[in-house]
């Protein structure tokens, strides 16, 4: 018994022994190093060593050799083979081993050229564990081969005969889901192929991030392990990574609850910089944009509307009602200029960027001036994707700067990407759709949008399902003038199609109920006419700029000023400059809210200024049918106090 109990605990020495020996071994190359340079770079191998999650060292089960050379750029730090080596570069060895490198400050993300150089031990460790999943040894040679044969230089779209017989694995540099939120999305309409370019540029740690796949786990990697404010920075990658290892490094004691978001509504004299807090969102709704004729338009338009509860209310039914706390979420081309051409959205010439908008802004845009109703459908996602999709919009709202293509990267495409992304609903994966209203119906042939809620117009616009065209509403009180006068056109296009001059002799026959109806279509001949006048400085702006006329000069300046002036609204990472990365930090709210005020004055500033310089450019005749206006206005508005106050009702202001 004793000789049995002997060999089974020398067997499960042995067996301890091996499992240890399996487990990823750091060895130093000592020749020609001193002991005081062994020494420091001992040091660097075994802090690199606690630093990394126990699955990884598990798992990454062999021995690495790593050494010195003068065989290397000046300015690299480190690389690693595809197997077992790592070297890092001699010129740094001296600073490593009198200390000097710990104070030594560098212009790289980790801030000291010691701290630069343990990020790159992790660096590349990732990388060798990173080709370990993907390459195992017996189809190390098969994979790199079929993978020139498809000439392959990156992991993404490597063919699955890649991959051979015996490991189908993913990596993390190809995981769909790790590859959704690095910034390389699956394209919408082409079947599964993904982005080949990263556009989540802005905030970002290192660019060097975006170039592939692969130096994006990398350079996270560094991150994850060693900035403590990773998981509130970057907080769906970080649990990305724990997820994946099960384990993750000390962080920050807590995470802001909120999400900075600049509102890019055009109230300039409001602050532009809020909060939004995904645990009083209580849905999220598909928002769309009724098609019309215009060129750009005639798909509708696609956005995502949080529902968001008014402070101290519970999430619920309810919180629909509190209009003035939701946000839209907008992708839409950012137009340096005044200038929009087709040709130019057909191409990318325009940055895409998503816009933070008030409901209310959106609501009048398209119902009031654009004459299009609004569709708000519901999505059915659990309460966890929600949340995700509202962190995800933070994180896109702040890194992202994509190129506007009209057919295959516009609204519709953008705004399922974030869906996608965000939620990771798996019923999404596969959904294709670049139409506003082509992606409605798929939604709903999901299970996904719930567009019951439209079956009852009245229903639906009462409780903000839907908000109709205000052309209805104009010919509704069109129809109440041809009631009480005795007008002669049929239609309200043919009223507003009047001039001025002409609808004013009947303001003095208008009754109470009349002359309300007569105030409501004189506004919107206002913004008829002010439409017309944007578009006749538009026509002559481009044209001046072609003849330099010196008359636009003025204006041009203008103009110019507030699209550099605005373009924070759309990018707000430019207000942070260079510090720091990912979703803005406490530290860095005082800097946001006086760059934000700042701007935003000016821009109230010089839209005031631009209202004068563009009015003195219009025709004359366009010119004095806005003065036109504005005189009916102001008549229509003394008439109404006098009717209401001979009625016996009180003073209208």
């Amino acid at each position: 018994m004793r000789q049995i109990a002997a060999w089974l605990l020398a067997g499960t020495l042995l067996l301890g022994a091996s499992a240890a020996q399996a487990d990823l071994q750091l060895r130093l190359k000592t020749d020609g190093l001193s002991p005081a340079q062994q020494q420091a770079s001992q040091a660097l191998l075994d802090e690199a060593m606690q630093a990394l999650p126990p699955r990884f060292i598990q798992q990454l089960d062999r021995t690495i050799d790593v050494g010195w050379t003068d065989k290397m750029p000046e300015n690299a730090y480190g690389q690693a083979s595809l197997v077992s080596e790592l070297d890092l570069n001699s010129n740094l060895l001296d600073s490593l081993t009198d200390g000097s490198a710990a104070t030594q400050k560098t212009n790289r993300p980790h801030g000291t050229v010691r701290r630069e150089m343990l990020a790159t031990v992790l660096h590349e460790l990732t990388h060798i564990y990173d080709r370990a999943r993907l390459w195992p040894s017996a189809d190390r040679k098969l994979v790199q081969r079929c993978s020139r044969q498809n000439n392959i230089t990156g992991l993404i779209g490597l063919p699955d005969q890649c991959r051979g017989q015996n490991d189908r694995r993913f990596t993390l540099s190809d995981d769909p889901r790790l590859l959704d939120l690095a910034g390389w999305p699956q394209y919408v309409g082409r079947r599964g192929e993904r982005e080949q370019n990263n556009h989540q540029v802005a905030r970002s740690p290192d660019i060097y991030e975006t170039t592939s796949p692969l130096e994006f786990v990398a350079v996270n990697m560094e991150y994850f392990l060693l900035d403590p404010s990773y998981a509130c920075r970057r907080p769906s990658l970080y649990r990305y990574y724990k997820e994946h290892f099960g384990w993750a490094p000390p962080a920050k004691d807590t995470c802001a609850k909120t999400y900075a978001f600049l509102n890019a509504g055009n109230d300039f004299a409001k602050t532009p910089l809020g909060q939004v807090d995904p645990e009083r969102v209580y849905e999220i709704d598909y928002l769309l944009a009724e098609a019309n004729q215009n060129l750009v338009s005639r798909w509708g338009h696609s956005m995502l509307r949080l529902v968001i509860c008014a402070p101290g209310r519970p999430r619920g039914p309810d919180c629909r009602l509190d209009l003035d706390q939701h946000l839209v979420l907008s992708y839409r081309a950012f137009v340096g200029d005044v200038q929009l051409s087709s040709w130019d959205g057909l191409i990318g010439k325009y940055p895409s960027r998503l816009f933070v908008l008030p409901l209310s802004q959106v609501i009048d845009e398209y119902t009031k001036t654009e004459l299009r109703g609004l569709a708000s459908v519901p999505l059915t996602l659990t309460r966890q994707e929600i949340n995700d999709t509202v962190e995800h919009a933070a994180e896109m709202h702040w890194s992202y700067d994509g190129n506007y293509f009209f057919i295959s990267n516009n609204c519709a495409v953008e705004s399922l990407k974030l869906l996608r992304s965000g939620s990771a609903n798996p019923q999404l994966t596969g959904l294709d759709n670049i139409t506003p209203n082509g992606l409605l119906e798929v939604l709903k042939g999901r299970g996904l949008a719930d567009t019951s809620v439209l079956d009852d117009k009245k229903r639906a616009l009462r409780l903000g399902y839907h908000f109709d065209s205000f052309r209805e509403r104009y010919q509704a009180m069109f129809e109440v003038l041809k009631k009480r006068l005795p007008i002669k056109q049929a239609e309200v296009e043919d009223w507003l199609s009047l001039s001025a001059e002409e609808r004013r002799p009947w303001f003095a026959e208008a009754d109470l109920r009349a002359s309300a109806a007569l105030l409501l279509l004189e506004q919107a001949s206002f913004r008829k006419q002010l439409m017309l006048a944007q578009d006749e400085v538009k026509q002559r702006y481009l044209g001046a700029r072609e003849l330099k006329n010196g008359g636009m000069e003025k204006a041009n300046a203008t103009l110019q000023q507030i699209l550099a002036n605005s373009g924070f609204l759309s990018r707000p990472a430019e207000l942070l400059g260079t510090s720091g990365y990912g979703l803005p930090q406490p530290t860095e709210s005082q800097r946001l809210e006086s760059e934000s005020a700042a701007r935003q004055k000016q821009l109230q500033s010089l839209t005031g200024d631009l209202d004068k310089e563009v009015r003195a450019l219009l025709e004359p005749s366009r010119a004095a049918e806005i003065a036109a206006c504005e005189a009916n206005l102001k008549l229509l508005g003394e008439h109404l106090r006098a009717l209401h106050k001979a009625s016996g009702g009180f003073e209208l202001p």
